[in-house]
């Protein structure tokens, strides 16, 4: 700036000598002949000091562009004095115009007085040499010829201060010049033109008489008004759309978008230097935001609040949202601006709205932290941290469903040997220590890709998905010898995988045997460990979990360390060859797979909100037999096709005849997991919609979190198909999976239904009920709908309404059903829902 200023002022300096070096010829009717030459010069003085005097500012960016009369002066100046003589003029008039404004309003030191009065020397003396040139208007008549010549002078002023201003402020704030210039010029450009009009109005008053100059005031006070209130009305058009668009940039969701788009609106509204936002922390800790000068958003945490400033030119306000301190927010205006009432109403305004947003960004913070938390609790073990057994099915069932169907696998199930008599003996603290001793150790032991979790108690269970060919060698650890037929028997097309994970059992119950001390007492771990071998494709982990139970205890039973799976003394893997033969007989026979439904009911009129259909067996020779019962074995058939047509096509047929009654509800299929690896699924239920004629919409198919972990792209074009067909999908047992909240972020779905065992449980756990609240809460900013699963009391339902649930399902309200009920019971929902009135919902054996 130093350097610009020199140089400006080297011009003026330059413009002036030289112009007072010209001889001056006045012409013989001068209208000022009989004034001295020094006269002349106080009065041209006089009137650029007054066009300066009489300046008006409005905002550029974040500097002050100051409007004056100065083309009125540079008219008028041109007709009663030498061309010469104009630039000494305008640099002692300049010069005593602002140096009598920096001693009272604006507070300018020297160098910048002598900067601005340089800059409009240097711009009178172009102005000068370009109106000359083309005319002499020194005490000219105003001919048309002249006054091309004086508008075409006041134009190379106009761009020449212009552009010195725009110079100036970019050097200053770091700004591009192109839009400062585009936006004084624009600002100036109306004002010119009165000053222009105004200058060749005082001449032709000169012309003739100067008794006309007594009008000249009243005009001159009218068009200043005209101007400023212009400009003002410019500048709060430009202030209230800036903090229009500085407040919808708040609309973050973390705190540090918050804060920039809070600085950077800081800036843009106020036009301010630099912004400094202070947040509040806990533990009295702060941090800090800032930003200015054309350079990025800086942040540093401090250890104490920030000190108090004391500057006219800084304006600061206490952020709060009710009586809570969310931090501060301080403005430093340029030195050319001292902030008013009307700064300090739009900061005011402006500062309410950044606490409101920091308020919420920390809101959602909490919420993230919450939920966050609870899906960990919900699916680790809160003494070892391992996967609890909801997590080791889920992680494990997705571990198989990645694999090829015939690769191998293996689960080996753990049992601490005596644990009860270490309880008994040290006490329940000691049990936790020696719990924590060996998921320590079996961290330790554990290996990439391998799963790892606590089932509960003291068992653990470890799921091996890389099995060599043969077996690594470990000569610390004597290889068992298992009779030949017995692996052929055992693990069929697997007997070269059969070494590797009873080496690794082996190693872990010798790891585990290492001495350690618990409770002050030294001890040694013993475990037995039950180990079996399948494809990936045969069997889920609920069914190896099974089959390593068995070994496990064969393990105890034959006073060894390990044991591995033996199907011959496992009668219920023979059952399930059978269930699976008569389950064929079942699909073909269409009168023993039934449907029980049990509709979803609106907990505020009682009105149903759909019906979820659960299929029965009804077993000629076993009896009736749950979902639980024959379900797990039919995911791992190649029925599961046949099975999932068969209850698609019963629940359609089903919502067809509600809609012959006029019912217009949906109705919910339990989706299976290994069915969305099928990518005929869709076009099967399409069809089947087609032909029972029921809408798209009317079907809800409910899908478990495991589903959606998967990263194999069928799923998703399984999904995408489904939806893009307009099914709606909905998220059965939410919570209980070990991603909650982050498969809403791949895959939409409308409805989320709380899992039975946290409502059951909201009574007695607040970690229940937070997740409950959580759930209804994030359906609720996602716009989906939640259902509570398994309401049974009165209680359950007064409470899931109090945290704002919905819809609910369960014994409360009704058991499953048959169809011949159904109908009568959802038109009775509906006929007393629309007499606005909430009524005892009970059903069969419903309390």
């Amino acid at each position: 700036m130093l350097i610009l200023t020199a140089a400006v002022l080297a011009a003026a300096l330059a413009a002036a000598v030289v112009g007072l070096a010209v001889p001056a010829d006045l012409p013989p009717d001068d209208p000022l002949g009989s004034v001295h030459p020094l006269a002349r010069l106080a009065i041209v003085a006089g009137v650029f000091a007054l066009a300066q005097l009489a300046r008006l500012r409005f905002r550029v960016a974040s500097g002050t562009v100051n409007v004056t009369w100065g083309e009125a002066a540079l008219v008028i100046g041109l007709y009663l004095a030498p061309a010469g003589w104009l630039p000494v003029t305008a640099l002692v008039g300049a010069g005593l115009g602002w140096g009598l404004l920096s001693i009272f309003p604006d507070r300018r030191s020297f160098v910048e007085v002598v900067h601005i009065a340089a800059s409009l020397t240097a711009a009178v003396a172009l102005a000068t040499a370009v109106t000359t040139a083309l005319g002499e208007p020194l005490g000219a008549p105003l001919t048309p010829a002249l006054t091309v010549a004086l508008v075409l002078g006041s134009l190379t002023y106009l761009f020449a201060t212009g552009w010195l201003a725009s110079l100036t402020m970019s050097l200053r704030h770091r700004l591009p010049m192109g839009p400062l210039l585009l936006r004084a010029l624009r600002g100036k450009l109306p004002m010119f033109v009165g000053n222009v009009l105004v200058g060749l109005a005082v001449i032709t008053i000169l012309e003739h008489s100067l008794r006309w100059l007594l009008l000249l005031p009243p005009l001159w006070w009218l068009l200043q008004q005209t101007y400023s209130q212009r400009l003002r009305t410019d500048d709060e058009r430009r202030t209230w759309r800036a903090f229009a668009e500085a407040t919808g940039a708040l609309n973050q969701l973390d705190e540090r978008g918050v804060a920039t788009a809070g600085v950077h609106g800081a800036l843009a509204v106020f036009g301010a230097d630099r912004v400094d936002l202070h947040v509040a922390r806990s533990g009295n800790r702060w941090r800090r935001y800032r930003g200015g000068g054309g350079e990025p958003v800086t942040d540093q945490d401090l250890t104490a609040p920030p000190e108090p400033e004391t500057d006219p030119h800084l304006l600061s306000r206490t952020l709060e949202v009710g009586a809570r301190p969310v931090g501060e927010l301080r403005v430093r205006f340029p030195r050319s601006v001292r902030p008013g009432e009307r700064e300090r109403d739009v900061l005011s305004a402006f500062a309410d709205a950044l606490a409101a947003a920091l308020h919420d960004a920390a809101t959602h913070q909490e919420l993230r932290i919450m939920a966050a938390q609870s899906s960990y609790e919900a699916v680790h073990d809160p003494l070892t941290k391992l996967v609890n057994r909801a997590a080791m099915l889920s992680k494990g069932d997705l571990a198989l469903h990645r694999l090829g169907h015939d690769h191998p696998v293996a689960l080996l199930l753990l049992d601490i040997n005596n644990f009860k008599e270490v309880n008994d003996t040290l006490g329940h603290a000691a049990g936790d220590e020696l719990l924590q001793v060996t998921a320590r150790r079996l961290q330790e032991l554990r290996r990439d890709g391998e799963v790892l979790g606590r089932l509960g108690g003291d068992e653990f269970a470890l799921l091996v998905t890389s099995l060599p060919a043969t077996p690594l060698p470990t000569p610390a650890v004597p290889a068992l010898q298992l009779p030949v037929a017995t692996e052929l028997s055992v693990f069929g097309e697997w007997p070269a995988s059969l070494p590797y994970p009873l080496r690794r059992a082996r190693e872990i119950v010798e790891e585990l045997a290492a001495p350690t001390e618990v409770a002050g007492v030294r001890m040694s771990v013993e475990a037995s460990v039950g180990v079996v071998v399948a494809g990936a494709g045969t069997a889920d982990m609920t069914e190896l979990l099974r089959r390593a139970d068995i070994a496990m205890y064969q393990a105890k039973a034959g006073g060894g360390s390990v044991a591995s799976y033996d199907s011959s003394q496992d009668a219920a893997s023979t059952d399930q060859l059978a269930l699976l033969a008569e389950l064929r007989e079942a699909l073909a026979a269409d009168d023993q797979l039934m449907l029980a439904l049990q509709p979803a009911v609106d907990l505020a009129t009682g009105a149903p909100t759909g019906v979820e259909a659960l299929i029965r067996w009804r077993h000629p020779r076993r009896g009736r037999l749950g979902p639980v019962d024959f379900v797990r074995t039919i995911e791992g058939s190649e029925l599961l096709g046949p099975f999932t047509r068969y209850v698609v096509d019963k629940a359609l047929a089903v919502a067809a005849d509600w809609a012959r009654h006029g019912l217009d509800v949906p109705i919910s299929i339990n989706l299976s997991a290994r069915s969305l690896l099928d990518p005929r699924l869709p076009s099967e239920v399409a069809e089947s919609l087609r032909r029972h004629q029921v809408p798209a919409h009317r079907l809800v198919l409910e899908i478990t979190e495991t589903v959606v972990m998967s990263e194999l792209g069928v799923i998703d074009e399984v999904l995408s198909e489904l939806r893009a067909m307009g099914i709606q999908l909905a998220v059965d047992d939410f919570g209980t999976g070990f991603s909650s909240l982050t498969f809403l972020t791949r895959i939409p779905v409308d409805e989320l239904k709380v899992d039975r065992s946290f409502v059951m449980a909201m009574a007695d756990s607040p970690e229940a009920a937070a997740i409950v609240r959580s759930t209804v809460g994030l359906g609720r900013e996602l716009g989906l709908r939640v259902v509570a699963e398994g309401v049974e009391t009165a209680d359950q339902r007064a409470a899931l309404a109090e945290l704002g649930c919905t819809a609910a399902q369960g014994y409360h309200f009704f058991r499953p059903m048959g169809s011949d009920k159904i109908v009568t019971v959802l038109q009775t929902q509906l006929d007393n829902s629309q007499q606005a009135r909430i009524f005892p919902l009970h059903a069969d054996g419903a309390s």
